[in-house]
């Protein structure tokens, strides 16, 4: 056969497998006739694996006599006091690693107010083995006040000590010489870049800024609080996001995004950037960083900053010895989320934490959460919150939730229900985190792409399930395994009443 004959062939076969495609695209996009709500297949969600959390509507279609609710943290108590003299009242910009079985945090120690960015300002280190009894170990790696004998890892680096902020590099590029890397830097100086080998000795990579301050897109003071980077495993980059200013309404304190493949070269993305300040409200950290068990979902535990909102009187605050800078404004934690892009989803727009009952709390800058959600337990995760700033009680604080349990889907005593969107998975089992009350209970049923029951999955032929568990395989009566259904789009009707859906992944 010829050269010009196979080509012809080749482009006939090409041609074939296209009518193919094209054909089945258009019959799954016409309309069903026993229903209004067949999706396109662009519609189908390619679920696979991943665990979901219902911190969005992205996996839900409907929810009928449910909702998603938000959860509320417990407060464990105070963990570290920051009552060192390198430390101080005005310590923050915390970050806290899970490395293997150490937890690592990294916070700004600094005594008396000044200028972001001046010398005063130090990195610190703590340590601990289960996330709730710290230690601050002596490294002497750095002279403060005349002695070695302190747990600074960064030292005389202005500004970069003013808000350094560091992860572990899960890049599968990265050199284990870098396996630590970590930003910081002022609109002044820009965002300078660092790296380590074991997270606590570390070297700047290069001297140039690896970012730098551009006013025709971010306003003022760019840079000015906690900047936080990570390799994103789902977008295979590195992300950034800092802090900017919002200017059409006046200056709000906002959030933009840049991406990296080398962590050197960055893409400024902050002209595209949807703002999530809605309503107008400041953010003055936002703390974005992967679920560790659902990485393709980025948590936002942040920092929100009602300037000029004074709940304490003059009195109050010379009674709490608070500087006089700090007590008229307030802040308090908030929770939000992205999968990636150009934006985030605000589903709550209610505080995650709220200030405490205490008037310390009710201080400018207390309440801003330490990066990063860890897990404290087998069924425990802990977030963290520096509070009693610009006090002498100035410490970190732990509050606990329930693994996945930032929000959940919520049924009633009545009893309701949640439709999925369709979806292909893939695995053999269907996993659950959810908890019901003695009464309570849930019931799956898998349905196919129309809405029409599938024979084996139905809800009379399903289990009911009541408890409260992590993780609990969904049953019916069968016994089967799912693995006729992987590759297939499906949808998930779940009957609840007075229970809870924390999360759900097939495996």
């Amino acid at each position: 056969m010829n050269g010009n004959k196979m080509i012809s062939n080749f482009n006939k076969m090409k041609k074939f497998e296209f009518l193919c495609f094209y054909l089945f695209l258009l019959l799954i996009s016409l309309p069903d006739l026993q229903s209004n709500n067949k999706p396109s297949g662009n519609d189908i969600i390619q679920l696979n694996s991943r665990r979901e959390i219902f911190v969005d509507h992205y996996l839900i279609d409907k929810l009928n006599g449910t909702g998603i609710v938000m959860q509320k943290p417990h407060d464990e108590g105070a963990v570290i006091y920051f009552d060192k003299p390198w430390e101080g009242p005005f310590t923050g910009y915390s970050t806290i690693i899970k490395d293997d079985d150490i937890f690592r945090l990294y916070y700004r120690g600094l005594q008396v107010a000044g200028k972001d960015g001046n010398t005063a300002e130090t990195t610190c280190y703590a340590e601990s083995v289960d996330g709730i009894n710290w230690v601050k170990p002596v490294l002497g790696l750095f002279e403060i006040e005349g002695s070695y004998d302190n747990n600074v890892i960064l030292a005389d680096a202005a500004p970069v000590t003013h808000n350094f902020c560091p992860f572990i590099d899960t890049n599968p590029g990265a050199s284990p010489d870098q396996k630590y890397k970590a930003l910081g830097g002022t609109r002044h100086s820009g965002l300078i870049a660092y790296s380590s080998p074991d997270g606590i000795r570390w070297e700047k990579i290069g001297e140039k800024p690896v970012l730098e301050h551009n006013p025709d897109l971010h306003g003022s003071n760019a840079f000015d609080s906690q900047n936080v980077a990570f390799w994103s495993e789902s977008e295979q980059c590195y992300v950034l996001y800092f802090r900017s200013w919002k200017t059409p309404h006046g200056r709000l304190r906002t959030i933009s995004r840049a991406t990296s493949v080398d962590f050197i070269n960055w893409k400024d993305e902050s002209a595209t950037f949807k703002s999530p300040n809605l309503p107008d409200e400041h953010f003055y950290t936002q703390q974005t960083s992967p679920y560790f068990r659902a990485p393709h979902i980025y948590v936002a535990i942040g920092g929100k900053f009602m300037p000029n909102r004074q709940v304490l009187t003059e009195e109050e605050a010379l009674k709490l010895n608070v500087h006089s800078r700090y007590f008229g404004d307030v802040s308090d934690a908030f929770l939000m989320t992205t999968r990636g892009g150009n934006y985030y989803d605000r589903t709550f727009l209610e505080s995650f934490i709220r200030p405490g009952i205490d008037l310390s709390n009710w201080i400018s800058r207390t309440n801003f959460p330490a990066l990063n959600i860890l897990q404290t337990g087998p069924y425990e995760m802990s977030v963290y919150l520096n509070q009693d700033y610009a006090q002498t009680t100035s410490h970190l604080r732990r509050y606990s939730m329930r693994i996945d349990g930032f929000t959940s889907i919520n049924a009633p005593y009545s009893g309701g229900e949640v439709i999925t969107k369709p979806f292909v998975f893939s695995g053999e089992e269907l996993e659950i985190n959810y908890s019901t009350s003695a009464a309570g209970e849930i019931i799956i049923e898998i349905q196919d792409i129309n809405g029409h029951p599938v024979e084996g999955f139905t809800r009379d032929e399903a289990h009911v399930i009541t408890g409260n568990e992590i993780e609990r395989t969904v049953t019916w009566n069968n016994d089967k395994n799912l693995a006729e259904l992987a590759c297939k789009p499906v949808r998930l009707r779940i009957f609840m009443k007075d229970a809870d859906l924390y999360s759900l992944r097939f495996k």
